[in-house]
């Protein structure tokens, strides 16, 4: 399919007159696939479909949706839980606020077919709490279709029965992460869980249970409308020499922000580049000024530099050039003007707050970069504080092994990928700040003026 022309299907509806209501969206042949599914099919042959189209979730990992699914033990006699995950509180995102606000029956739709192919009773809408738009959206259509019979007992006289329920966040990032988002629901304190068991085996109240995110769950209502060719017709075909890949298939929505004349949502096919994205969607730089550096897919991404912007924007590109990967495919453009040190000093101010403090390399790790980046930004750094911060990048995270949930690789990627390709930049920022003390190796007394007591109450000075 040619990507200039590419016609949106998860975005079809905005923009229409009355697009967040039911009767919109049923002129539109919404919940012909969910009666279609149950007339016609039984929940392993949607969880076959799914798994044929190698669709793969949306909100971050890129795990195969169908291969989830079929984790769930089959002899369980229930209940059974879909929980949705609609936090999305990674910084540079907000395709799903998109979906909710414009088009939620599709959201529900999908939600609905997804419950009934993983047998799930109750399905949990996991909102972030700064959606307030989307509350009211998501649960009028909730109230419009439970009034129309696609959902509550004895659905479209299917025998089977489900019931939705908006869950508010508190505004806590970790809970983004599927376990922390169950004990969340659960009334608890947000912590990731030790794994296994996994939540297919013993997740919320410690029954099976499936965390997708909204933006996976409406692709599985165009999968059933659309079929299985139609599906794989878009987006980019396994890589031959890599029998672990999967492929990147099926449309995907991009959010674009920062240094851009447009920022937005906008749909395309899986494998587009990064510099189509900027040119084509958002209008190119602002001002006309040069392109520095890309954040692909949220913050935890990491950034990719100018010279690398023609990176195909699927599951496998951005990990070919340092990234963590695909993400959100929401990418955050920064122009020349901006500071990497400044970007940096954001980017772990933002994950040291979010982290849940479960895990010492994440709590420390997280604390002490912010720590050292304020001392830099301060006109106390030391060429030093590099290597550090380098050494704390490849030591926290799941991916390493030292931290429970992923929470401390999205706060280590961005150290790595930003030092590393822009170590220029910040050695330079040092040396100018700081002329007389760059080259110390011996630990420096913290800056007095920061406001954080007892900081460098045992720091040695020089």
């Amino acid at each position: 399919m040619a990507k200039q022309s590419y016609q949106p299907v998860l975005l079809a509806n905005v923009g229409k007159p009355e697009s967040h209501t039911l009767r919109a969206y049923e002129a539109g042949g919404g919940y012909r696939g969910l009666r279609q599914v149950l007339r016609e099919k039984s929940p392993q042959d949607v969880v076959a479909l799914v798994k044929a189209s190698l669709l793969r979730g949306r909100g971050g990992a890129g795990f195969p949706t169908g291969l989830k699914w079929s984790f769930l033990p089959e002899d369980h006699p229930g209940p059974i839980y879909l929980c949705v995950n609609a936090d999305e509180s990674e910084p540079g995102t907000f395709v799903n606020r998109v979906q909710m606000e414009h088009d939620p029956h599709q959201v529900l739709e999908g939600i609905i077919i997804s419950a009934y192919a993983t047998r799930a009773s109750t399905a949990y809408i996991y909102l972030r709490y700064e959606y307030p738009l989307c509350l009211r959206r998501m649960q009028t259509a909730i109230d419009e279709a439970r009034e129309k019979g696609y959902l509550g007992k004895n659905i479209l006289g299917s025998g089977w029965s489900l019931e939705v329920y908006i869950h508010r966040g508190a505004g806590a990032y970790v809970c983004g992460e599927e376990t922390g988002l169950i004990e969340s629901i659960e009334g608890k304190r947000a912590w990731p869980r030790i794994k296994p068991p996994f939540p297919a085996v013993e997740g919320l109240f410690r029954k099976p249970t499936v965390v997708n995110n909204v933006e996976t769950l409406a692709c599985v209502k165009h999968i059933v409308d659309r079929g299985l060719e139609w599906f794989k017709s878009i987006g980019v075909p396994p890589a031959p020499d890599n029998p672990r890949d999967p492929g990147s298939y099926g449309p995907k929505l991009f959010g674009i922000s920062g240094h851009v004349n447009r920022p937005g949502c906008y749909e395309r096919p899986l494998g587009i580049s990064a510099r189509e994205l900027i040119e084509q969607c958002g209008g190119g730089v602002r001002q006309g000024r040069k392109l520095k550096a890309v954040v692909p897919g949220g913050l935890s991404t990491g950034v990719m530099t100018a010279d690398e912007i023609d990176t195909p924007m699927d599951f496998s590109g951005p990990l070919k050039v340092g990234c963590l990967g695909l993400g959100t495919g929401c990418l955050i453009v920064l122009d020349e003007t901006y500071s990497m040190v400044d970007f940096l000093y954001n980017s772990c101010r933002f994950f040291a707050h979010e982290s849940c403090g479960q895990c010492t390399p994440c709590r420390e790790g997280t604390h002490w970069s912010v720590a050292m980046l304020e001392r830099i930004r301060a006109g106390r750094g030391r060429l030093k504080d590099l290597e550090l911060l380098l050494e704390i990048g490849d030591t926290i995270g799941i991916i390493p092994g030292t931290t429970i949930c992923g929470l401390a690789d999205g706060a280590a990627w961005p150290i790595k990928t930003a030092i590393r390709k822009f170590r220029g930049e910040f050695e330079d920022y040092i040396k100018r700040t700081n002329p007389g003390g760059y080259q110390t190796v011996h630990p420096v007394a913290w800056f007095e003026g920061n406001g954080s007591a007892g900081a460098g109450s045992a720091a040695v000075k020089h």
